[in-house]
């Protein structure tokens, strides 16, 4: 028979030195911009920063109230919206991206598993090829004597 040699595919080296891929890294490539970035996400990405903003906002209501309908749609539209949902939308994007890391998480150590399976099949295989070799070898050896 003939002896196939595994040779590991060397993508398998280089996962297990990067590791999974996660959000964290792009700011960390971003390197002191990243960082700010990343300082002022968190502030204002919160839903405190956005019952701030409604507080603020609330404040000059009575005078888009006083000044009629053409200047409460603005001030819905200019004012509330643009700044409460501007913190609202950057929790949920913080959400998204934290359910997204741990997807691509999971979604790494479930290759790594496989991998190890199909180590594991390529070892019991091995095994498989080397007791048939050894049965075929012992057959052969009684058939030959039975022959003479």
């Amino acid at each position: 028979m003939t002896k196939v040699e595994h040779i590991p595919n060397p993508r398998i080296k280089e996962r297990e030195a990067a590791g999974p891929h996660l959000t964290k890294h792009e700011h960390e490539k971003m390197g002191f911009n990243g960082r700010i970035a990343l300082v002022i996400t968190n502030a204002v990405g919160t839903m405190w920063c956005a019952y701030a903003f409604a507080g603020l906002a609330l404040i000059s209501l009575p005078q888009a109230i006083a000044g009629g309908v053409a200047p409460l749609i603005a001030w819905i539209a200019q004012t509330f919206l643009q700044l409460v949902l501007l913190s609202v939308i950057m929790v949920g994007q913080k959400v998204s991206a934290a359910a997204s890391d741990k997807q691509a998480l999971q979604t790494y150590k479930d290759a790594e598993a496989l991998l190890k399976i199909q180590d594991e099949v390529h070892r019991l295989i091995e095994v498989n090829n080397q007791l048939t070799e050894e049965i075929h070898r012992t057959v052969t050896a009684k058939a030959a004597p039975a022959a003479s």
